[in-house]
């Protein structure tokens, strides 16, 4: 385990658990298929985030760059054999972190190895480990961190399981969502109805850093048309007059206050 805050200095712990030093010959060890690997560290995630809110705490968000910075990590590892927070060239994973343009105000790494005999049993004993050490649970159930990334890896001599979980303590990268409530239809005339659509939005929770509830952007279109360009509005609904005998689609997304946007969720409406 190493912690880093940008005014406190690293911490050191490393992690075994469940492991025979005898070593594998090379071809008794089965590689595991690229599925099998982000399975494992699917699992792990997720079993981390059920501690997490078991302690009344927000589940952390994957961050893809994280997952691939812990995946080169446990790669690293599991191909020079060695558990050590310490990557190629003397490097701690806020150093990466920074070489690589990710923001970060604080960060920590947590580590482990084992020989269980798939990954997904590896997955299990490793967070059960870090679970049994004060030093790992508390980098797993801080308040300080928002985001996460898990990496596992094998080692192609050995077949010893190699895991890293990388922490950050970042900004809010998390798109705001969008919720439409109701959707009401009067036709006005032979030609015209009017349309009322109204929708909610908030900032998806982070454990930290949640940046809140910036505005929206609506879009409509026609007979299955091109959409109109984006209008933004903080108003939570609109009323709209629309030729009969169509099929309209509006959609609306929230954005919060970092620029993230949501995901559009679309009504259809028959005129």
């Amino acid at each position: 385990m190493r912690s880093l805050a940008r005014r406190l200095g690293p911490l050191g712990l490393v992690l075994l658990f469940g492991v025979s030093l005898v070593p594998v010959a090379s071809a008794a060890v089965a590689m595991p298929s690229d599925a099998a690997v982000s399975a494992a560290e699917t699992s792990a995630l997720t079993k981390i985030n059920d501690q997490r809110v078991s302690h009344g705490l927000v589940k952390l968000r994957l961050d893809g760059r994280l997952a691939a910075l812990a995946r080169e990590r446990a790669v690293y590892m599991a191909e020079n054999d060695l558990l050590s927070h310490t990557h190629a060239g003397g490097l701690a994973v806020w150093d990466l972190m920074s070489a690589q343009g990710i923001a970060w105000y604080g960060a920590g790494e947590i580590i482990a190895l084992n020989t269980t005999s798939n990954l997904t049993s590896s997955a299990t004993t490793a967070v059960k480990s870090w679970l049994g050490s004060p030093p790992h649970k508390s980098i797993m159930l801080s308040t300080q961190y928002n985001y996460i990334g898990m990496g596992v890896a094998v080692s192609p001599t050995t077949g010893r399981r190699y895991w890293a979980g990388v922490f950050l303590k970042g900004p809010d990268r998390t798109g705001a969502r969008a919720t439409i409530t109701s959707v009401s239809k009067a036709n006005v005339s032979s030609k015209t109805a009017k349309v009322r659509i109204r929708w909610t939005g908030a900032d998806t929770k982070l454990q930290i850093l949640t940046s809140g509830l910036g505005h929206f952007q609506t879009s409509r279109r026609m007979d299955a048309g091109a959409w109109s360009a984006p209008a933004s509005t903080t108003g939570t609904s609109t009323t709209r007059s629309w030729a009969r005998g169509h099929v309209f689609e509006f959609r609306v997304r929230a954005i919060d206050k970092k620029g993230n946007a949501g995901s559009w969720k679309v009504v259809t409406v028959r005129t």
